[in-house]
């Protein structure tokens, strides 16, 4: 046998044995390790689940929910289990997780009587989720920016409101429909304005009249009718400029955006 085919057979024992050693190591290591939640009967560890949810030890409380979700899928705190975990998710800032895990369990349990809780939930994950458009609403990029998940709590807590209307949640729904729709008008406004600083005349009218349509009851009406207004004086549109200028007149007739209004609509619209 030559020198390089003993070198090779030395290699290889010395790389079969390192593997093997791997292995079992591996292998012990897997047997040593203890589960994070001790096995117990499912009584006992929803007791325990519900004592960490009481103290808000969230990170605890999910590891027991999920230890108990795995376990006993099909015990008798099944469904509670699923109910418990979506808010230790929501808590944890888990967005995706709590929004998951809400579409399965609705997705199974359509008649369950906590869907009203659901409903809430989901829209308050969808908030979670949006956070960064509602605090940089007005920052860098904002016209990047897809409201897609405020306009999904937005309807998700309208959904609560109109079916549900006598749930613990309905109350607070509606408080956060009206912070909602003001952050949505205000978006849509932000983007009118900056189509008008680019002569984008008609695609500022669009964007205004989102806000009329959709958003009638928020501060950022009486705005839209101003860029409205604006844009149809430069663009010579007299009917239509004269219309929003009625109404605006109408709402807001002490407002300083009527004087503003006219300085652009009557100069060009006398004859």
């Amino acid at each position: 046998m030559d020198i390089v085919t003993l070198m090779k057979n030395f290699f290889r024992l010395i790389i079969t044995s390192l593997f093997l050693v791997l292995l079992t190591t591996a292998c012990s290591s897997k047997k040593s390790e203890k589960p994070k939640v001790p096995d117990k009967p499912p009584r006992e560890l929803f007791a325990q689940a519900q004592k960490e949810l009481q103290a808000a030890n969230f990170e605890k409380a999910t590891d027991v929910l999920e230890a108990l979700d795995n376990r006993y899928p099909f015990g008798p705190y099944s469904q509670q289990v699923q109910l418990d975990l979506i808010y230790t998710y929501y808590k944890r800032d888990d967005s995706a997780l709590a929004l998951a895990n809400i579409d399965r369990f609705m997705r199974l349990n359509p008649a369950n009587p906590n869907l009203d809780y659901l409903y809430y939930i989901r829209g308050l994950a969808y908030l979670a989720s949006d956070k960064q458009f509602f605090q940089n609403l007005f920052g860098v990029d904002r016209f990047n920016r897809d409201p897609g998940n405020a306009l999904q709590a937005f309807k998700d807590f309208s959904h609560l409101i109109k079916y549900y209307p006598k749930s613990p949640y309905a109350k607070d729904a509606r408080l956060r429909l009206i912070f909602i729709k003001n952050n949505l008008a205000r978006y849509e406004i932000s983007i009118a304005q900056w189509y008008m600083k680019r002569q984008a005349y008609i695609a500022a009218i669009n964007r205004a009249k989102i806000v009329l349509n959709n958003y009638p009851d928020t501060k950022s009406v009486e705005t839209a009718l101003e860029i409205m207004i604006k844009a149809y004086g430069v663009l010579d549109l007299k009917e239509p400029g004269a219309n929003a200028m009625a109404v605006l007149k109408l709402n807001y007739p002490k407002s300083g955006t009527v004087k503003r209004a006219e300085s652009w609509w009557y100069p060009q619209n006398r004859a």
